[in-house]
């Protein structure tokens, strides 16, 4: 199989290109299994509880655990990824993680969508549907994922890049605004981040009008992200403002 298999790029709506390595079928049933062992630790504690409740009634503890363990299976699930980026613990551990198809932001209902469909992915057993659709699917999506429009990703482990480029006595005026800083971090995916770093390291290379153009739509797309203040980009060329982004995704958190 070719490494084309196995990676999937796209374009944001601001023209910004990324590569994704689509996560193999084993490392995404490794996570799944991690998971696993995570909500049957939690549930262990909670079917102790709603056990006592059976001293009351037993079909009403039967309905109660029924409920329960619904919420808590779903429910991490669905807020893990939505509050970790597209990780629940066993993709982090794993370094695998839920993206947009598009390369868009990645939405709640995307998040609640692809989880409460895992309902059918799993039938008839062993997640023999969402095994199967997976197999089908160019990139790699179960019928949750083609129905929230989703990816599931591996990322390597990321290497430092040479930050001496961006070194410097400029102002960045993000820094006063940690706020703004603290979103960037949470929102701005490690591919995001190497390409605007890569983006700056070859600067010099391109001629004026792709290098204006390249970071415009980069300045543009971190500005999608999350909301900056007007004071942290007035005169401040689309350059600058994403150096100050990467200087503050890397050197600052130093």
């Amino acid at each position: 199989m070719s490494d084309r298999l196995h990676v999937w790029k796209v374009r944001t709506p601001e023209g910004v290109a990324f590569t994704h390595r689509l996560a193999s079928p084993v490392l995404r049933l490794a996570a799944v299994a991690i998971d696993w062992m995570a909500v049957s630790a939690a549930w262990s504690a909670v079917a102790a509880v709603i056990a006592l409740l059976s001293l009351v009634s037993v079909d009403f503890a039967g309905l109660v655990a029924t409920v329960s363990y619904f919420v808590l299976s779903q429910g991490y699930r669905i807020a893990a990824e939505w509050m970790w980026q597209g990780r629940t613990i066993g993709k982090r551990v794993l370094r695998l993680r839920v993206v947009d198809e598009r390369g868009l932001r990645l939405r709640f209902s995307q998040v609640a969508m692809r989880n409460l469909l895992r309902f059918v992915d799993v039938l008839p057993a062993a997640y023999l549907v969402g095994g199967v659709a997976a197999l089908a699917s160019r990139k790699g999506q179960r019928l949750g994922d083609l129905a929230a429009g989703t990816l599931v990703i591996w990322e390597p482990p990321e290497t430092l890049p040479d930050l001496t480029l961006l070194r410097s006595e400029k102002f960045n005026s993000l820094r006063e605004h940690p706020t703004a800083v603290a979103r960037l971090r949470q929102s701005v995916t490690a591919a995001e981040a190497r390409a605007a770093w890569q983006a700056l390291a070859r600067r010099g290379e391109m001629d004026a009008e792709a290098r204006v153009r390249l970071f415009a739509e980069l300045a543009e797309h971190f500005r999608s992200v999350t909301p900056v203040p007007a004071d942290a980009v007035e005169g401040v060329s689309d350059e600058q403002f994403v150096r100050n982004v990467v200087d503050v995704l890397y050197l600052s958190s130093r």
